[in-house]
This record gives structure tokens, sequence and C-alpha cells, in this order.
């Protein structure tokens, strides 16, 4: 078991900051500074002012934290996409 329990929480980016941080509402109304975890680098997933992300925080220190999951629009899904193009190989 862990010394230290981390704590989860959902909110909202409101601002996007340099250096791969991001400030967040929580859902309870109190605001921090996340930066973006490190599978998340790795995959390349985006994050964009507006979305819904889960974040990591210590009871240490409420005031920072670590986004780890941005969580799927439920409007991309109903948007009509474009038509996929037929897409040649060369030889």
């Amino acid at each position: 078991m862990p010394k230290e329990e981390l704590l989860e929480f959902e909110g909202l980016v409101t601002e996007i900051l340099p250096d791969a941080r991001y400030r967040i509402e929580l859902d309870n109304g109190h605001r921090l500074v996340a930066y973006t975890a490190g599978r998340m680098k790795k995959n390349r997933i985006k994050t964009l002012a507006g979305d819904r992300v889960t974040v990591e925080v210590s009871p240490y220190d409420l005031e920072k934290g670590r986004l780890i999951f941005r969580h799927k629009d439920e409007r991309a899904g109903t948007a009509s996409r474009p038509p996929q193009r037929n897409q040649f190989r060369r030889r």
C-alpha cells in the first residue's frame, strides 16, 4: 500500500498555460493547476479548453495536480463526419 493515497477529481479545463500545464476548475468549484501525465504525452492525447478531465491530486498540496484522463466529448459522436477518401498505395 502506498504511503499516500492520491485523490481523483473530475473537472473542466478553463485555460491552457505554458509548459503543458492547465488551469482546471473541479466540479466542487475548487481551481488548481495541473500538468499532463506521461502516458498522455506518450500517446499524444491533446487537451483543449472546455474538455472534461480527471485529475489526480496529492493530499499534501491541493493546488497542484496531474491530468490523467481526458473524457470523450459527447458531441463528437453526433456530428457528421466528412466522407473518407480512398487512399492509394505507391509501389
